[in-house]
C-alpha cells in the first residue's frame, strides 16, 4: 500500500495531504517504463556481448567440428593423391614400358580444371581458404584419375594386342647375316663416302651382293614404294603399327606394292646399288613415332646375347657409310 505524503502549507501553517496530478503520474510512469526498457536493452546487449548463449555455443562447436572434418578430409585427399602419383609412376615406368608406349606427359596429367571464377562462390567465409583448397584438391584428383583411367584403357588394349604387337615389331635383321659380317655401317655420325665429312647416318648398312634377298623385319603394310636414281634410290616403306615403321633403300628389285600386307621374314626386295650409293648394300632404318632409332636394338629375335654385345661394340667404332 502506497504511503500518504504530506506537504507544509505556508498560508494555513499546517500539513496537508500532497495531491499528484494525473499528468505527473503519467510522466512518472513513462519515465519508469523508459528507464526499465533502457536497462533491459543494456542488460541484453551486455549479455550477448560478453556472454555466449547456448545456441551460440552450439554453433561454435558445430563450426569447430566442420573445421576438424575438413582437415581430416584434406589429409585423406593427400593420401589419395600419393596413391594416384604411385599409380602414375607405375603406369609410365612399368606398364607403358612393357608395351613400348610413350609415357603420359606431366602437362597432360596435371591439366586440372580451368576458370578463374570457379571457386568464387566459396570466398567471403571465415574458412574460405580451407574450403577452396579442399575443392581444388578434389578437382585435381578427379582430373588425374580420369587421365589415369584412360591410360589404363589404352594399356588394356595394348595387352590384348600384345601377340599382334610382337609379330609387328621389326625384330629381325632384314638381310641374312649369320656371321655378322654384312653390317658395314652403323647408326650415328659417320663419314660421308662422297663429301668426306661427318653426317648423321639414320640407319645401318648391310653390305651384300646385288640380288640378295631383303626380308621384312616385322608384319605390316607397305605404305610406299619409290623408284629413283637419286638419293636413296629405289625404296620401300612399311608401317608395322604401334608407332613403328621401317625403311629400305638402294634396292634393286621391289617385290611388293603399296597397300600390300607383309609378314615378318617375307621377301620384299633385293639388294641393289641405286641412288647415291658407293657399293651394293641395303640402307635400313627403324622409326618409332616418326623418329629414327638405332636398328640394332631390334635385332633380338635372331641374335644371341654375345652376338648382340659384339654388335654394340662394333657400332661405337668410327667408320664410313656406303651412302
Amino acid at each position: 500500500m502506497a504511503k500518504t505524503k504530506y506537504v507544509f502549507n505556508d498560508k494555513s501553517l499546517s500539513y496537508e495531504e500532497a495531491k499528484t496530478s494525473s499528468l505527473t503520474r503519467i510522466f512518472k510512469t513513462l519515465l519508469f517504463l523508459i528507464t526499465a526498457l533502457a536497462f533491459s536493452i543494456a542488460l541484453i546487449v551486455g549479455s550477448y556481448t560478453f556472454f555466449e548463449s547456448p545456441k551460440e555455443r552450439m554453433l561454435k562447436n558445430e563450426i569447430a567440428q566442420y573445421d576438424l572434418q575438413y582437415k581430416i578430409m584434406n589429409d585423406r585427399l593427400d593420401n589419395l593423391q600419393g596413391l594416384v602419383n604411385e599409380m602414375a609412376d607405375r603406369d609410365d615406368n612399368i606398364y607403358r614400358v612393357i608395351f613400348e608406349a610413350e609415357p603420359i606427359s606431366n602437362e597432360e596429367r596435371l591439366a586440372g580444371y580451368g576458370g578463374v571464377d570457379r571457386y568464387a562462390k566459396l570466398e567471403g567465409y571465415n574458412n574460405s581458404e580451407l574450403l577452396i583448397e579442399t575443392a581444388k584438391k578434389l578437382d585435381n584428383l578427379a582430373s588425374e584419375l580420369y587421365v589415369q583411367s584412360k591410360s589404363f584403357d589404352e594399356v588394356y588394349d595394348m595387352a590384348r594386342n600384345k601377340e599382334k604387337m610382337l609379330s609387328c615389331i621389326p625384330a629381325i635383321q632384314p638381310v641374312n647375316n649369320v656371321e655378322l659380317k654384312r653390317l658395314s655401317s652403323y647408326y650415328g655420325y659417320r663419314i660421308d663416302p662422297i663429301y668426306k665429312i661427318k653426317k648423321f647416318h639414320a640407319g645401318v648398312d648391310f653390305s651384300a651382293p646385288q640380288g640378295t634377298p631383303i626380308y621384312s623385319s616385322g608384319a605390316g603394310v607397305v605404305t610406299k614404294t619409290n623408284r629413283s636414281r637419286r638419293g636413296y634410290g629405289n625404296t620401300v616403306t612399311i608401317d608395322h603399327g604401334f608407332g613403328y615403321s621401317t625403311f629400305y633403300a638402294h634396292i634393286k628389285d621391289i617385290k611388293v606394292k603399296k597397300g600390300e600386307k607383309v609378314t615378318r621374314g617375307q621377301i620384299i626386295a633385293t639388294v641393289g646399288n641405286t641412288g647415291k650409293s658407293t657399293a651394293p648394300h641395303l640402307h635400313y632404318e627403324v622409326r618409332k613415332n616418326n623418329r629414327t632409332i638405332n636398328p640394332i636394338y631390334y635385332f633380338f629375335n635372331d641374335l644371341s646375347a654375345g652376338e648382340f654385345e659384339t654388335l654394340l661394340t662394333l657400332s661405337k667404332l668410327p667408320n664410313q657409310s656406303l651412302d
